[in-house]
């Protein structure tokens, strides 16, 4: 798989996420074998450029390569503006999102919203390759509504402005994450453009990885939902992709020693009180459907310190150790969250 001048070591890629893709669970997927992530969306805004939101989003220091900034915005000028000053802070691919179905980036006529205006989407994807000299990427979905979808239509038009690759995630606008992904519409788009295309949507085991792939021919696959709380199921695919098998469970002590260090990560990059808080909703994916993660929550949403929060981790997994080496599941997809969860997500 290759963007531009960079050849990804596998065709598996993070898909980026507001509030989720942050620089610590970017190094912690590539470092479980995802060969790139994509960065939360930093907005063209120019007034936001130096608010602390945006400097920490900006943030790829020790980063593996290829480092991939996505951007949003309406204003093709402002979005051109963006391209460079993000390429100035280290990024090696800029990625353009016309993706997101948020309200609060419709709004304002960004993310998916620029659907409805092929013309402005057009000047934007223009603007942004000249700008830099960095490969240009675009996630975006099926179209703004199933009776308005254009993806092949923004498609021929991305690869005519010179767009590196397409991330397609098989939705609408409109559909939000609501029904089934539209795989056959992501074919069609695979089958009339030569750039790089890349399959987004429920891709949650190895197995659909598998059938995603071999169904839409597509070029490499954008795990998003599926690896919050589980972000080992990068190496899970690859290995299945590579022998047909699937791995065993991942051991109850790795997980508390990958899910500590996670935590350290997240301490250290936002700080004791936005970092203790940040960790809640990770903590939350990670023990979804595990035994005993709706009371172990309960009591977690309650500790104010990082110190707390850790050693109550710790001694969650210290408790399923004690009860099987390997993690176990409980039946059906395990637990619903008991939490409010505030995330903007875009997988």
């Amino acid at each position: 798989m290759r963007i531009g001048s960079y050849t990804l070591k596998n065709r598996l890629i993070v898909a980026p996420m507001a509030g989720v893709t942050d620089r610590p669970f970017r190094m912690l997927c590539k470092q479980l074998g995802a060969g790139m992530a994509v960065s939360e969306m930093i907005t063209s805004n120019k007034a936001l450029w130096t608010t602390a939101k945006t400097l920490r989003r900006a943030d790829h220091a020790g980063e593996v390569e290829p480092i991939s900034v996505q951007i949003a915005g309406s204003d093709p000028a402002q979005m051109a503006e963006a391209a460079r000053l993000n390429v100035e802070r280290g990024a090696q691919i800029i990625d353009i999102n016309m993706g997101c179905p948020a309200k609060k980036v419709c709004n304002v006529a960004a993310g998916s919203a620029l659907l409805r205006d092929e013309a402005l989407v057009g000047r934007i994807l223009e603007a942004v390759v000249k700008a830099v000299d960095v490969p240009v990427t675009l996630k975006t979905r099926t179209g703004w509504s199933p009776e308005h979808r254009n993806a092949l239509r923004v498609a021929r038009l991305a690869e005519d402005c010179g767009i590196a690759a397409l991330a397609l995630h098989g939705r609408t606008r409109e559909d939000m994450y609501r029904g089934a992904a539209e795989y056959d519409t992501i074919r069609e788009v695979k089958r009339q453009i030569r750039i790089p295309l890349i399959a987004n949507g429920d891709i949650d085991t190895p197995q659909k990885a598998q059938w995603v792939l071999e169904h839409t021919g597509a070029d490499a696959i954008m795990i998003g939902r599926a690896a919050q709380g589980r972000p080992w199921i990068f190496r899970e695919i690859q290995h299945f992709l590579d022998s047909g098998e699937c791995l065993p469970p991942p051991e109850v002590s790795e997980i508390r020693q990958l899910l500590l260090g996670h935590l350290d990560e997240l301490y250290q990059f936002y700080g004791e009180y936005s970092g203790c808080r940040i960790a809640r909703k990770h903590i939350a994916w990670y023990t979804k459907g595990l035994q005993g993660g709706n009371a172990f929550r309960q009591q977690m949403y309650q500790l104010e310190s990082t110190a707390e929060q850790r050693l109550a981790v710790a001694a969650y997994f210290d408790r399923l150790a004690g009860d099987s080496e390997r993690l176990v599941y409980l039946d059906g997809a395990g637990e619903a969250l008991d939490h409010d969860l505030e995330t903007v997500v875009d997988g």
